[in-house]
């Protein structure tokens, strides 16, 4: 059965063509992708990301039991901050990359993608099986999130909040971090996160809060040149900002180095007798720490006007198969495509000349460094 989002009425009032998306019917677009691109870019997008999974982790073992289960040091994440993290299988393969917020000494919230909240909740269940001092609860269903993502991003979620000592706490949020406010008469968890390469905050309400929210932040936004954005138009933003998506870059056959993402795997945990700490992958993960890669994760910059998509091969001059794109569109800030895609390491220098073949036709790219788009600070 398809889910539809607590503001399911709001995406129909502006006309938003939907789509199935991980079991959810979400809008992809209220008008022009490249608009709600270019808005976030310049200005501001509202998003909804509702379909995220919510799982709160507390209890005095709480940390302790992330630090097992995921490949990331949580326990030694302050209370108000933020990890990327990844959850991993024995063998090293990603079931999910995740955002981790420490909410309070025994109380964390673990962000998973609306595809995997089920793998999760799973994995999540069994590794904490047989521990009494640790508890896990889904908050999904009751759970809706919204998103400001853009240069005024700050300007409008700031002046949703009335309290002036909890509007300067969010004003004074790094990134990667998060405080409790009341926003328009609701209380909402406020995180200076996202997924577009911008600035820009996460506002985590209760489902039946999500319509005052979402309305007041269009409001308020308007002026600023907000705009409500799909998911057709925050996939591009994560890509010129090379994030990865899990589906494309990242899954069970993948390790986080393959993605370049070796750097979230703290080999370095240890428990209180000061030995390393087992955490689920940890073998094959110290294991692949060392190995030489059969692949990379590069990005792609098109010099022809077509883009290479999903699946497509990447080769040499001469033809021969190298590798294969993971995502890929036309660039509405760079105008020009892009892509990532993983290759053999021989051909993973930045500037080395390649192509994709797109349908048969071989279109040039040269290599990348990631990100392709990086905002002023």
């Amino acid at each position: 059965m398809t889910r539809t989002s607590p503001l399911h009425d709001e995406h129909v009032a502006l006309g938003a063509a939907l789509t199935d998306f991980a079991g959810w019917q979400m809008p992809l677009r209220y008008g022009s992708d490249v608009a709600e691109h270019t808005a976030v870019r310049s200005a501001a997008g509202l998003f909804d990301l509702s379909h995220m999974g919510e799982l709160e982790v507390t209890g005095p073992g709480a940390g302790d039991a992330l630090d097992r289960a995921l490949v990331g040091n949580l326990s030694g994440l302050a209370t108000g901050r933020a990890r990327y993290t990844m959850i991993c299988q024995e063998d090293g393969g990603v079931l999910d990359d995740l955002v981790v917020y420490r909410l309070a000494e025994e109380r964390y919230l673990v962000v998973a993608n609306a595809s995997n909240v089920e793998v999760v909740r799973t994995a999540l269940t069994e590794r904490f099986a047989g521990r009494t001092d640790v508890r896990l609860d889904d908050r999904s269903l009751a759970t809706a999130l919204v998103a400001v993502q853009g240069p005024a991003a700050e300007a409008i979620v700031v002046g949703l909040v009335a309290d002036q000592d909890q509007a300067a706490a969010v004003r004074a949020l790094r990134y990667y971090a998060s405080v409790p406010a009341t926003v328009v008469g609701v209380d909402a968890l406020v995180a200076r996160t996202g997924y577009t390469g911008e600035d820009g905050f996460e506002l985590f309400v209760a489902a039946a809060d999500a319509p005052a929210v979402w309305r007041a932040a269009a409001q308020a936004g308007q002026p600023l040149g907000l705009v409500p954005a799909g998911l057709s138009a925050r996939d591009s933003l994560r890509l010129e900002a090379g994030m990865p998506l899990y589906g494309n870059e990242l899954d069970t056959t993948t390790t986080p180095h393959d993605a370049g993402l070796g750097r979230v795997v703290k080999l370095d945990k240890v428990d209180d007798e000061g030995a390393p700490l087992p955490f689920v992958g940890r073998a094959a993960l110290e294991a692949r720490a060392h190995a030489v890669p059969a692949r990379t994760l590069v990005g792609l910059v098109g010099l022809g006007r077509r883009a290479a998509r999903h699946g497509y091969d990447v080769v040499t001059p001469g033809g021969a198969v190298v590798g294969t794109v993971t995502s890929g569109a036309p660039s509405p800030t760079l105008g020009h495509p892009v892509a990532m895609a993983y290759v053999t390491p021989e051909v993973s220098a930045p500037g080395t000349e390649l192509a994709v073949d797109v349908r048969g036709r071989h279109e040039p790219v040269r290599v990348s460094t990631l990100p392709f788009y990086r905002r002023e600070r």
